[in-house]
């Protein structure tokens, strides 16, 4: 069995205007989510075998959250350009081509691409999977490359306003 967790990232900032998309950092919100949610998966989870994450300075932010609470080296998070910019399609083929050793991978990356592929690997609809939530999905199989093949079962679906009180940024 496989096993999938895919992140969003945490909130990001918007408060410099001179920063592109991809260099935005996270917000006071998004540090505090990311912290939260962690410690929530490291509940729910034991440390996943490997990390990947979008190059996005925010993934990337949020992945190290993540790898702190799970005490995973920085090191050893696999960051890929290909999931802030290529799509749905380019992610499916990256987990195709994980060693099957691998037997669970913690994927952060961002909209629309969490959602979509939330919906597509358990076979339930995701309106909007909100920043800083992550969705686990089970797989029935043993080989990676499978993973187009059949629905994985979602195992837990979780989202920062489930838990904290809204707070602006």
């Amino acid at each position: 069995m496989k096993k999938l967790i895919l992140v969003r990232h945490a909130k990001s900032s918007w408060d410099n205007p001179d920063l592109t998309d991809f260099e935005r950092v996270l917000n006071k919100r998004g540090i505090r989510d990311a912290q939260f949610m962690s410690e929530l998966l490291q509940k729910i989870l034991p440390v996943p075998d490997l990390f990947i994450s979008s190059s996005a300075i925010r993934a990337v932010s949020t992945a190290k959250y993540f790898a702190d609470t799970y005490d995973v080296d920085f090191e050893n998070i696999i960051v890929d350009s290909g999931i802030y910019d290529r799509g749905s399609k380019y992610i499916i083929n990256t987990l195709k081509k994980t060693d099957n050793t691998i037997n669970s991978i913690i994927l952060f990356g961002h909209n629309p691409d969490i959602t979509s592929l939330a919906s597509y690997f358990s076979g339930q609809y995701f309106d909007n999977i909100p920043t800083c939530s992550f969705v686990g999905i089970e797989f029935p199989f043993d080989i990676w490359e499978n993973i187009e093949k059949e629905n994985g079962r979602l195992l837990f679906y979780e989202y920062p306003k489930k838990y904290l009180k809204k707070e602006k940024n």
